[in-house]
């Protein structure tokens, strides 16, 4: 079920659709497009019909049933008179068996308000260097979108396949005779667990070039600069580690889980993120400090960009303040 929280009245709108996946590529770009263009929400996709739930929430110590993960639809005006944009993100993607529903959920709701087009990203794993610039191909409902999409100097997939809600969508667009097309951003085949924002950077260079926005993309190139220099070290110590082992055959394998790890550990405290991203952090601080039960929107929020370790003695310092209140 959809939640309108206010109406709204769309020119020819295209939708944006984006889940977490590998690299978090498209997440990561289309939350940054949503915050660059200062979208607005608008409406609320409830989880309880297309989520299991997996754990319990505590809200002013009552236990809340009601803890779903949820979609969010978001508006953003074209006022240069070219065509509105509607973003949809959602915190999870359901099991294949939702695939169905939760897509009809999306398409109809959308389907209500004009839509004219239907974009989705997704990264596409290729033995790519992690310092090469990532190409971005299309996979399109139709021929002619590609015409349509010719501003965005992006070339068509001739084989492949897109797995997951970024493909599934467009296919039910696709019976519904909606257009529709998915920018697939290259990633290298051994870093596919970490985030790449070079990948989201080339996929919203195509997508703003295609929408006819100009987009300030330093904050992404600033944060693939970081993950290459620690991607750098890592692939300078696996390398060093061979050739100390003697290995005359020696050929680079995938990075492991615990290589992985390390990066992450590493990236923590170099994590950059979009300044309306931090001050909506603070402001869920300020409204925790306030109600506790907010917490929770909060820690959904630190873990949805990763940066929980950054913010966690604050986090906790919450609650110290709550127990001594109790008290």
């Amino acid at each position: 079920m959809i939640d309108v929280l206010r109406e709204i009245k769309p020119k020819n709108p295209i939708l944006i659709a984006a889940w977490p996946g590998m690299g978090q590529v498209a997440l990561y770009a289309a939350r940054y497009l949503k915050d660059k263009l200062k979208c607005r929400l608008f409406a609320r996709l409830r989880g309880r019909d297309f989520f299991y739930q997996t754990d319990i929430a505590i809200r002013d110590s009552v236990i809340d049933l009601q803890d779903y993960p949820e979609g969010k639809f978001y508006y953003w005006e074209n006022k240069a008179g070219g065509q509105d944009v509607i973003i949809f993100l959602s915190e999870m993607q359901p099991q294949a068996e939702k695939f169905v529903a939760y897509t009809k959920e999306i398409i109809d709701f959308v389907c209500a308000l004009d839509v004219k087009m239907i974009l989705t990203f997704a990264a596409m794993v290729t033995s790519v260097d992690y310092v090469r610039s990532p190409k971005v191909r299309l996979a399109v409902t139709h021929k002619d979108v590609v015409q349509q999409l010719f501003k965005s100097n992006v070339k068509p997939l001739k084989t492949g396949q897109i797995s997951g809600l970024n493909g599934f969508l467009l296919g039910v667009a696709k019976e519904k005779n909606i257009p529709g097309a998915c920018f697939l951003g290259e990633i290298p085949f051994y870093a596919t667990q970490i985030e790449n924002p070079r990948t989201s950077h080339a996929i919203l260079n195509a997508v703003s070039k295609f929408l006819g926005v100009s987009l300030d993309l330093s904050e992404l190139s600033i944060a693939a600069r970081k993950i290459e220099e620690e991607l750098g070290r890592l692939m300078d110590f696996v390398n060093k580690s061979a050739e100390e082992e003697d290995l005359s055959e020696y050929e680079p394998s995938p990075i492991s889980i615990d290589d992985v790890e390390k990066i992450k550990n590493l990236l923590a405290k170099q994590k950059m993120l979009p300044h309306s991203t931090k001050k909506q952090i603070e402001e869920l601080f300020s409204k925790a400090q306030e109600n506790i039960s907010s917490a929770a929107d909060l820690k959904k929020t630190l873990d949805e960009w990763h940066v929980y370790k950054d913010y966690e003695d604050r986090f906790l310092e919450l609650f110290k303040k709550e127990d001594t209140q109790e008290r």
